[in-house]
């Protein structure tokens, strides 16, 4: 079938009511960004879900941050969405306006050279992510040691997504598996999901065109009710063993422990942490459990996919792109962001 008659598939589809899980954020994004939404059957539900890692890291990690940042001979160094997802007193943005030195860099590896010219500060990297970018932070640390660099430290909130789709997998019909983590990770655990939940998985590219075909893909898949499924449409990036390298250097410094999701309490054995023998490159990433969220905030519910994003009393009046309240509004990739530049209801 090609992409024409595709769409029109979807545009049409009058089957059972179906609910959708994207579980990427750059999918996300893509989705909003090529109009996908209004291509779709009122009867095929696109839910998002726990894919922003901004979205899922918990308020206690955003305090020990700011905790950190107080101390003068320490330096934060983040990507610039952390600097605004609220803690239980304040963000990241308003710690560096009262003082505190927090930086935000494009790429993890600026802060060796930022580290080595400067040995008299601590550099604390704000190591947020998925499978994704946990090869990077590798990376980080073995340029560290392999140029004798003290002066650097990781706060960790690193999770692995498996754990937490079974979390959400209630009442979901089909998965887009999550596109970049499967590059890093291959498509076995995904195949062993859709065994495992009875549900659909398809890996999908990030064109508007990929996207057309995946959600395509898995509709006629999740129309058999009961029935599981695996299609890889994103060959060409995704094998079946993923980044063997990416994953060895991963595990090389990294080990799994439970961690805490935003809205999902603790997950066991969906973190990642600095293994013992480096543990002097770790800032304090374990028993970060704490999480609130401000007055009238949904985005607990929104990031698990119990409550769409415009349901929240928030979204659109007080909480903007402009003026985010709760993490779903900071990232990009975060569903109320996307919802917002969708309905331009603020």
């Amino acid at each position: 079938m090609n992409l024409s008659e595709a769409a029109n598939f979807l545009k049409n589809y009058n089957g059972r009511e179906l609910r959708l899980m994207e579980v990427c954020g750059t999918h996300t994004a893509g989705i909003v960004q090529n109009g996908i939404p209004s291509m779709l059957s009122d009867r095929i539900h696109l839910i998002t879900g726990p894919g922003c890692p901004v979205c899922v890291t918990v308020t206690d990690y955003i305090d020990r941050l700011i905790n950190l940042a107080k101390d003068p001979a320490n330096i934060i160094v983040t990507f610039g969405d952390l600097m605004r997802v609220p803690g239980s007193a304040g963000s990241l943005t308003q710690a560096k306006a009262s003082g505190a030195d927090i930086r935000y860099v494009y790429s993890p590896a600026e802060i060796l050279k930022l580290a080595k010219e400067d040995p008299g500060h601590t550099y604390i990297f704000a190591a947020v992510g998925f499978e994704t970018t946990a090869p990077v932070y590798a990376a980080l640390l073995s340029g560290a040691l392999e140029e004798k660099i003290e002066n650097i430290k990781l706060l960790t909130s690193l999770k692995t997504m498996p754990q937490a789709i079974r979390r959400v997998s209630d009442g979901i019909d089909g998965f887009l598996a999550p596109g970049h983590v499967a590059v890093i990770t291959g498509t076995e655990e995904y195949r062993q999901l859709a065994s495992e939940l009875e549900v659909p998985f398809v890996v999908s590219g990030f064109k508007g065109e990929e996207l057309i075909a995946s959600i395509y893909a898995l509709t006629r898949l999740a129309e058999r009710e009961g029935k599981a499924g695996f299609i890889n449409l994103y060959p060409q990036a995704v094998k079946e063993k993923g980044n063997e390298a990416a994953k060895a250097a991963t595990e090389s410094f990294f080990e799994k422990g439970d961690a805490a999701w935003r809205g999902m309490g603790i997950i066991p054995d969906s973190g990642l942490y600095i293994r013992s023998e480096y543990k002097k490159y770790d800032a304090g990433s374990h028993d970060l459990a704490g999480d609130s969220e401000p007055e009238g905030c949904r985005c607990r519910e929104v990031i698990t996919g119990k409550l769409p994003s415009c349901d929240c009393p928030l979204f659109g009046t007080v909480c903007t792109p402009e003026h985010p309240v709760g993490a779903c509004m900071v990232s990009q990739e975060g569903a109320c962001f996307n919802s917002a530049k969708t309905t331009k209801n603020y």
